[in-house]
């Protein structure tokens, strides 16, 4: 993909941002890219090859917005995109003048979109990549539920520390008064702020640094010691 890229774009800079998705894992890719693109300077182009029904007739995206441009598969890897974004602009890829010749049925990152990126770079309009497009498959995000005394989300994602990060923000718990954050058979009392704030070994819940709950674990696993996968119910407990 970088050696297309360069080839026609050869003053471009590539920027990885991971190649730590486990396979196949679109939900995964989803949370990292939402995590990390707001971070790019206005006009970065966002390539995200996340794609097992690569080779089949789901469409590939270029989404514009009023910062960025976005070059995905159409299988909800860009649903916190579309969250964030109302104004959103979609596209369907279609023009092959700009595909590499030859289009394999298993590697559209190489022979699909880095070529379209690589030709966005110097300046070709998205309107020239393809046409406007409604049927995409914009993905569900899942929101917590609020109510009185309690917050209920989820683990969405699990860091290779071990720490179950939740879909629940900071924003919903300031000026609240935490009780205890339950996972499971696990209660977890209060809020910490940092790692040391219990001994070693012991579960904590904190704000991180993408700014949502999660579960850790002081210089351990959170997913080993407390045994939570992504989807698990999280409950805030408030006072």
């Amino acid at each position: 993909m970088k050696g297309v890229i360069l080839s026609i774009a050869p003053d471009v800079q590539i920027v990885d941002i991971t190649h730590g998705i486990s396979s196949q894992n679109v939900e995964e890719a989803a949370f990292v890219l939402k995590r990390v693109y707001s971070y790019f300077p206005e006009g970065t182009i966002h390539v995200v090859v996340v794609d097992p029904g690569v080779g089949s007739e789901r469409a590939a995206l270029a989404v514009r917005t009023k910062k960025y441009t976005f070059l995905a598969p159409d299988n909800g890897v860009l649903k916190y995109v579309f969250d964030d974004h109302a104004e959103a602009e979609v596209f369907r890829v279609t023009n092959r003048a700009i595909f590499l010749e030859r289009v394999s049925r298993t590697f559209h990152g190489r022979d699909v979109f880095a070529p379209v990126a690589a030709h966005l770079s110097r300046g070709m309009k998205v309107e020239e990549v393809g046409e406007r497009f409604s049927e995409y498959v914009r993905g569900e995000v899942r929101k917590p539920v609020i109510e009185s005394q309690e917050i209920s989300g989820e683990i969405i994602y699990i860091d290779k520390f071990g720490n179950g990060i939740t879909n629940i923000g900071e924003v919903l718990l300031v000026g609240r008064n935490v009780l205890r954050v339950q996972i499971g058979s696990t209660a977890v009392h209060g809020l910490s702020q940092t790692y040391l704030d219990v001994p070693v070994g012991s579960p904590l819940a904190l704000i991180g640094s993408g700014g949502t709950l999660e579960l850790s674990v002081h210089r351990g696993s959170g997913k080993e010691r407390l045994g939570f996968r992504v989807g698990d119910p999280v409950a805030v407990v408030l006072k």
